[in-house]
């Protein structure tokens, strides 16, 4: 489906633009000036500039007449989301208890389209060179999360998905044929967890589970990142899944105990 397709008659073409002038600031860009908007969006100067000069006035961008960049307050966007899902809330003291017992980081994440979404993390030791936090993203295909939270769609959604997926090699381990990957995603949804081996960076390996709803739907996943050097995928498997299996059980039981309060 293309872009075009998908818009109804109340699309509003002026907020898709301000938004992505928003997204045009990341972790490598965070100044920009306005040719470097312009670029980055698309869009001819004169677009931007309004665009940034209204979120200069709304607070939420900072500029000293040349270069622009985002203030703390563009936070308040994101947060009302991770404000009005209790997940976040519920997760964090049973990943906490996880990454004590085993030593590694534990995140959690949900579905975005073609991307996952990190949601909640608590770190351990770091183990890769892109730096992770609440609203990382990273394409579904090639993670554990995303493995998971694809295995969990309807096979129209999936069909859907492998059509238009770009499934780019990002390691010389990444699946990147979507027969194979349809097929790792039916085991996944049999078996109850992922694990990828260095598909996303190479030396990782990282097992997930999904975390389920009160209708039994699957809301969220849930992980466990490692070093290569902790052992093979099988290792890594009988170490890290018992707690992290239990782990997703806790939180779900808290979950269901929060929505019948």
């Amino acid at each position: 489906m293309s872009e075009e397709t998908a818009r109804t008659p109340e699309f509003v073409q002026s907020l898709e633009r301000g938004l992505a002038v928003i997204r045009a600031f990341d972790a490598e860009h965070p100044q920009l000036t306005l040719s470097e908007v312009a670029r980055a969006t698309g869009l001819t100067r004169a677009a931007p500039r309004r665009f940034l000069l209204t979120l200069v006035e709304l607070g939420y961008v900072r500029t000293d007449g040349r270069l622009f960049s985002l203030r703390p307050r563009i936070l308040e966007l994101g947060y009302a989301y991770l404000s009005s899902l209790s997940l976040p809330e519920v997760a964090q003291p049973h990943m906490e208890t996880l990454v004590a017992q085993v030593h590694e980081s534990c995140s959690m994440s949900v579905l975005d389209g073609d991307e996952v979404v990190y949601v909640a993390r608590v770190p351990t030791k770091r183990i890769m060179t892109v730096g992770i936090s609440v609203g990382t993203r990273f394409p579904a295909y090639a993670t554990s999360m995303g493995r998971v939270l694809l295995a969990a769609q309807s096979a129209e959604w999936l069909d859907e998905y492998l059509a238009k997926a770009e499934l780019r090699p990002l390691t010389r381990r990444t699946i990147t044929d979507p027969g194979k990957l349809r097929a790792i995603l039916a085991k996944i949804a049999a078996q109850g967890y992922a694990i990828v081996d260095q598909e996303l960076e190479e030396g990782l390996r990282s097992l997930a589970a999904p975390i389920h709803g009160d209708n039994g739907s699957v809301i969220a996943a849930l992980n466990v990142s490692a070093h290569a050097s902790r052992g093979s995928s099988e290792v890594i498997r009988k170490e890290l899944l018992p707690p992290l299996l239990a782990a997703a059980k806790r939180m779900e039981e808290d979950l269901r105990g929060g929505q019948n309060r």
